[in-house]
């Protein structure tokens, strides 16, 4: 028995438990850096290095899965990467040196990155532009569960049993979602032999210069980006400047993250009165309004309940940003919802390893620098968005 798009909920937990293994393989093992460390011997600039190759690693692995799920179908291309996903997860618990657990967090990532990329193309396939905004703010319902657990987890297994049990968790749930997909989740589109994968890079060259599909996948890549600036720095600037203890660190960690779903929920009401495009722009205002304000927060030296009030808001405008974004990016693209949901993920990914590869280049005493980052993510969100405005390439079925 397959769900179907009536059973919204049902659809939008399981594609959310498949999305949100990505943060969840982010985010659970943060609060682990300096264990991570201690155990292989090695500096925390080297764990952070795993970060940043899982960047890289999903930037190039979307680009993969987007042709091969317009051609074999959805479901098939999503349990592969989840099948890698698993193995490698195992493969990072496993470890012998920090050299080969960077590397299977490279290719943790080229597995993980699957479930994001096809989620979207099957939201795509199964719901119109304007279903498709309000669909997203109830994936991250669902999804933004993980970024609120996940560090708190993560630090009370890391203390209870290593940080290894993290990866054995993840190696865990990889396979729950696997054997959900293989029972549960519809074929979206059916294998389409008409789809030559030696033409990918053409077909993403034509998506590419759609510049509502630009203007929406750059705007919403460089927004998202300096979130994950903020998740590379966190640990940084909430333990080692701030004084937070480990084990609390989840708990300042989640609460961004609530904040952030929060507000895609609000999204789903706000779509009710106002037009996607609307919400999008007004967001990315308040975005740089948060971003200027942390900013002088760096620049002054702020106490903490300070620091964190800007901070809140600007995580929290992304639960706005980022559905409405994507939406914005895939109205034009039925047909190829796959490869357009793989280059708008892998735009994203892309700026995401620039903005966390910067902070960890940057060993800063203070914040300041992550506080820049953060804003020049909201500058250029906004710099993008001009390219959006006026009607859109019509959808082609």
């Amino acid at each position: 028995m397959h769900l179907s798009k009536e059973n919204t909920a049902g659809l939008a937990l399981l594609l959310g438990s498949v999305v949100a293994l990505m943060p969840l393989s982010i985010d659970m093992y943060l609060p682990a850096f300096s264990d991570i460390g201690a155990h292989f011997g090695t500096v925390q600039s080297q764990v952070e290095l795993s970060l940043t190759v899982y960047f890289i690693g999903v930037a190039l692995g979307q680009l993969v899965y987007g042709p091969l799920a317009d051609k074999y179908g959805r479901r098939i291309p999503l349990i592969i990467g989840l099948s890698i996903a698993a193995v490698t997860s195992l493969a990072c618990a496993v470890a012998p040196s920090v050299e080969l657990f960077v590397i299977s967090r490279f290719f943790q990532a080229l597995g993980m990155c699957a479930g994001g990329v096809i989620s979207r193309a099957i939201v795509r396939d199964m719901f119109e532009p304007i279903d498709v905004a309000k669909f997203f703010s109830l994936l991250m319902l669902v999804m933004g569960v993980a970024p609120i657990l996940a560090p708190i987890v993560g630090a009370q297994l890391a203390i209870n049993f290593g940080w290894q049990s993290i990866f054995y968790l993840i190696a865990a749930v990889c396979v729950i979602d696997i054997l959900s997909v293989s029972f549960l989740l519809p074929e979206t589109r059916e294998p389409n032999p008409g789809v030559r994968l030696s033409a990918t890079f053409s077909t993403y060259r034509d998506i590419i210069k759609d510049r509502h599909f630009l203007g929406y996948s750059m705007a919403g890549g460089a927004a998202f980006s300096s979130m994950f600036a903020y998740i590379t720095g966190s640990a940084f600037v909430l333990i080692d400047y701030y004084g937070v203890a480990q084990e609390d660190f989840g708990f300042y960690f989640g609460a961004n993250a609530a904040g952030f779903i929060v507000m895609s929920q609000l999204n789903r009401w706000l779509l009710k009165h106002f037009s996607y495009k609307v919400i999008f722009h007004t967001a990315l205002k308040v975005l740089l309004g948060a971003g200027i304000a942390l900013a002088i927060c760096g620049v002054v030296g702020v106490p903490l309940w300070v620091f964190l009030i800007p901070l809140f808001i600007y995580i929290a405008s992304l639960g706005v940003v980022s559905p409405n974004g994507m939406a914005g990016a895939l109205e034009g693209e039925a047909r190829r919802a796959g490869a357009a949901s793989a280059l708008a993920g892998s735009l994203q990914f892309s700026l995401s390893f620039v903005f966390s590869g910067a902070v960890g280049i940057i060993h800063a005493a203070d914040p300041l620098p992550l506080c820049l980052i953060i804003l020049s993510g909201a500058v250029i969100a906004n710099l993008f968005a001009r390219m959006t405005k006026g009607p859109a390439r019509k959808a082609a079925a």
